[in-house]
């Protein structure tokens, strides 16, 4: 990796690449980890320092950089940022503000957590119209209000023309651990074991229904049409929501073990992470996974898989099998829940993702290299 390019921001296997960079600045290797642990308890010990679960042999961090999840656990606060670099700022069903709300509260809520508060920081070309940001900022105080969560903290920087393409986006939000996650791991122990009570990829086992819970594909359409100026004969607009509600109403009936908003690399990437972090394969029916007509046509005509397409307001659930009906009756019960299907279970009888198509033969389906539309989230 001689320079760092487009595709390595865009999702799939290039920006896996650079985040395995990353890591190998920020995670310490678990026998790295281990032999400093061990010297830690030993030196206690000697100094005659009691040495407890909350000492060295047991760290802070639930989850952590290391599980690659969408947000991060210290003593049970959960922890997530992200930033919002979006062409155009404005597109069919939302803007850089809704986006940069939604996406954030939903960071926190697949992990199984109620988001409190979020922090904005604005990156602002000189020039840049008052009554446009002042057009962001009441998108994003209405998505506030839908997400029931408050800005809390934040910051603004001004830079000189071209230092960046207008507007840049930053966001951050913590979280508290869902009054229903217990209830929801207490039924999905009525089934089966669990390792870890938070909603993580590394937690599908053989057997686990897949469900997404509405039609995918229609936000990186929809930008992809105000970028270009393109018509598609049908108005197709970005699914941008916060799902923090939905995704409560759906903990409440209980059985979820993972879930995750496919936003860059699409449901390709989502499925792809789940089976290789849980280790399990996964079988996906092509009837089954809810596509607009008119993003199928889009996608046809420009020679893209919507199944690589980000979204913004849709997550990707794995439920026991025992619960699946129950949980796509729960998300049906929300607006933004009502076209959500059971796509597919895990398996161990293939590796990967495996499509059975509508005309009855398997594909793989692999993890995009890179967003086919970058510059959408």
């Amino acid at each position: 990796m001689k320079e760092i390019r487009m595709e390595h921001g865009a999702g799939g296997e290039k920006m896996r690449e650079l985040l395995n960079l990353i890591l190998n600045y920020f995670v310490r290797s678990a026998e790295v980890r281990s032999t400093e642990e061990e010297k830690e308890r030993s030196e206690k010990s000697e100094a005659g320092v009691k040495v407890g679960d909350k000492d060295g042999m047991r760290s802070a961090v639930e989850v952590s950089l290391e599980d690659m999840d969408d947000a991060a656990v210290v003593e049970g606060v959960v922890f997530t940022t992200d930033s919002y670099t979006v062409k155009p700022l404005f597109f069919p069903g939302g803007d850089i503000g809704s986006l940069a709300i939604a996406g954030t509260v939903n960071d926190i809520s697949v992990m199984g957590a109620s988001p409190l508060c979020i922090s904005v920081a604005f990156v602002i070309e000189e020039g840049f119209p008052m009554r446009d940001f002042e057009r962001i900022l009441e998108s994003m105080r209405k998505t506030c209000e839908e997400a029931g969560v408050e800005i809390v903290t934040g910051d603004t920087k001004v830079v000189e023309k071209g230092a960046v393409d207008r507007m840049i986006v930053t966001t951050s939000a913590v979280g508290k651990r869902s009054e229903a996650l217990k209830r929801n791991f207490d039924e999905v122990r009525k089934f089966r074991e669990v390792r870890r009570e938070w909603l993580l990829d590394s937690n599908i086992r053989e057997g686990d229904a897949i469900i997404v819970s509405g039609y995918i594909g229609d936000h990186g359409v929809a930008l992809l049409a105000a970028r270009e100026g393109i018509s598609f004969h049908a108005d197709v607009k970005s699914d941008v929501a916060p799902l923090n509600k939905m995704i409560e109403g759906a903990l409440e009936e209980g059985g979820i073990v993972a879930m995750k908003d496919p936003t860059r690399g699409g449901l390709s990437n989502a499925l792809n992470e789940f089976a290789a972090k849980s280790g399990v394969g996964i079988i996906i029916e092509e009837e089954k996974i809810p596509v607009r007509a008119s993003v199928r046509n889009a996608c046809e005509m420009l020679g893209i898989d919507p199944l690589e397409i980000g979204n913004e307001g849709k997550v990707v659930l794995a439920v026991v099998k025992e619960k699946a009906e129950a949980v796509l009756d729960a998300l049906k019960q929300d607006k933004r829940g009502r076209d959500a299907e059971i796509i597919g279970y895990a398996t161990k009888d293939v590796k990967g993702v495996v499509m059975k198509t509508c005309v009855g033969s398997h594909r793989i389906v692999e993890p995009p290299v890179g967003d086919p539309v970058p510059r959408i989230c």
